[in-house]
């Protein structure tokens, strides 16, 4: 089938969350398995042509796009994703697109976002390439559903073309002014229903993907349960709800090409289930690298996160006088929250036995501390996917979680495996969020730790499962038919 799909970042050309890892590997894997993909984005001011070899597409001309009753003339880029036969094409408009981030505050946020969705749309016309589906993701790209229903000649165009939205992070909406609604073009009547609508009636850009697209996804199940409900859903249950049946959750893969310690570049010992041995050479590096001592019946946990309440840091820095009492290394990688980096440097400064903090970001750290660290820690208070647990468990880094989102997907509590009489345990995790819960899944953690035939079969049952973004991209094409189907 023919797939058009339309995100604001993908990888490696620009990201800023996982929304771009998506991006720049799933319509790979689409490719690989038969089928004829696009990827559309905007062509941002930080996306370097000479580096990726685009170019510049000037038999389409410029496609002409109204915002606002203003004429806007882009000109488009072409290319090809990393190591694959995936085209993608960037909608270049230096009036909207060539600022020093993505996403702005700027007052034009909203006509920056109805121009890339109107552009992919004209454009996809005059490559005269009908899709069977437009896969379009999050809020900056929620309005393309109702931007083809609401035109005759574009419901006439696209009528076997079948929509499927995805969110990724629901805390981001594309909440604007209702002055939007004339920016964008449309007819409140398509507005006037409860369904389409938020009650302060603003332009809400995800809100109207939800409604009006075929079929609705998240990345992954457990998160597609929550966000039915007013805790996890930051006001979109209602809508969630209403399209419960067309609305799926499918886990993120992740790139094993990367994340992978018998083909990682950025560890000095390679390792695999049956030279496991070797994990414990990265460890040491480990330790050296963040000036801590060694010891083979101490554990190591890693934190590699951003510093921010929705993490669990809060959970944590609260919790850490009593953490430090056991016997265990802490080696943290992050950056955030002004208060909570401070809060972090000072338990280093005081612990230099026990806890190791670099503040920022280092790939290669990264790939370090998932190498060497025994056990890695992740407390969010929600997490759609996740992916740095999905790193942990093929690294054979027993993963310690809060039961929520992309983490109750991956990680499968060991102790509470046993007691139902199942060895399918690969780490260790806790529902309620509060630093006893936590506390608790650390020391279960850590006592079975001191019996290594046990922790490598935790390990082995973590290093086995399949994270590949095959197996995601079979689940959307079999969502892809279903939204045929409906459509």
């Amino acid at each position: 089938m023919n797939i058009a799909f339309v995100a604001s970042e993908v990888v490696p050309f620009a990201k800023t969350g996982g929304l771009a890892d998506v991006s720049g590997s799933l319509p790979i894997e689409l490719t690989k398995l038969g089928h004829s993909v696009k990827v559309f984005m905007p062509k941002y001011y930080s996306v370097d042509e000479k580096r990726f070899n685009l170019k510049h597409e000037s038999w389409i001309g410029k496609i002409e796009v109204s915002v606002d009753k203003k004429i806007h003339r882009v000109e488009i880029f072409k290319g090809l994703l990393p190591d694959s036969k995936t085209e993608i094409y960037f909608i270049d408009s230096p009036t909207f697109f060539h600022r020093h981030s993505l996403y702005t505050n700027d007052e034009d946020e909203d006509e920056r976002f109805i121009l890339f969705s109107k552009a992919v749309i004209e454009l996809l016309q005059k490559l005269h390439w009908q899709p069977n589906i437009i896969h379009h993701n999050d809020w900056q790209t929620g309005l393309i559903p109702i931007l083809i229903k609401a035109n005759i000649r574009l419901e006439e165009y696209f009528k076997n073309t079948a929509t499927v939205y995805t969110i990724h992070n629901i805390a981001y909406q594309g909440n604007f002014p209702n002055e939007t609604f004339g920016k964008a073009e449309l007819d409140l009547k398509y507005f006037e229903t409860a369904s389409v609508t938020k009650e302060n009636e603003r332009m809400n850009f995800m809100h109207a993907g939800i409604s009006f697209a075929d079929v609705v996804t998240t990345v992954s199940e457990k998160y597609s349960e929550e966000l039915q409900t007013p805790e996890f859903s930051f006001g979109m249950d209602a809508i969630l709800n209403i399209r419960k049946d067309d609305f799926y959750g499918i886990l993120n893969g992740i790139d094993e090409t990367v994340w992978n310690p018998e083909v990682d570049s950025f560890i000095p010992y390679k390792y695999s289930l049956k030279t496991i041995a070797d994990k414990e050479k990265n460890k040491v590096e480990l330790l050296k690298k963040f000036n801590l001592p060694f010891d083979t019946a101490i554990p190591v946990v890693g934190i590699v996160s951003r510093l921010a309440s929705q993490k669990g840091i809060d959970m944590i820095i609260s919790s850490m006088e009593y953490l430090l009492s056991l016997d265990i290394q802490w080696v943290v990688l992050g950056s955030g929250e002004q208060q909570y980096e401070k809060e972090l440097s000072e338990i280093a400064q005081n612990n230099p036995d026990k806890f190791s903090l670099y503040l920022g970001y280092s790939n290669e750290l990264s790939h370090l501390i998932e190498a060497g660290s025994d056990m890695f820690l992740m407390p969010s208070q929600f997490e759609p996917c996740g992916l740095t647990q999905m790193y942990s468990l093929k690294y054979g880094t027993v993963p310690i979680v809060r039961n929520t989102g992309g983490l109750a997907d991956t990680v499968f509590d060991w102790d509470e495996n046993i007691y139902n009489g199942k060895e399918i345990g690969n780490g260790f995790s806790f529902n309620d969020y509060n630093g006893y819960a936590l506390t608790d899944a650390i020391e279960r953690a850590v006592k079975s730790f001191k019996n290594k035939k046990l922790w490598k079969k935790i390990q082995k049952n973590g290093m086995m499962q399949d994270f590949s973004w095959r197996k995601s991209a079979e689940k959307y094409i079999e969502i892809y038919k279903k939204a045929i189907a409906k459509k």
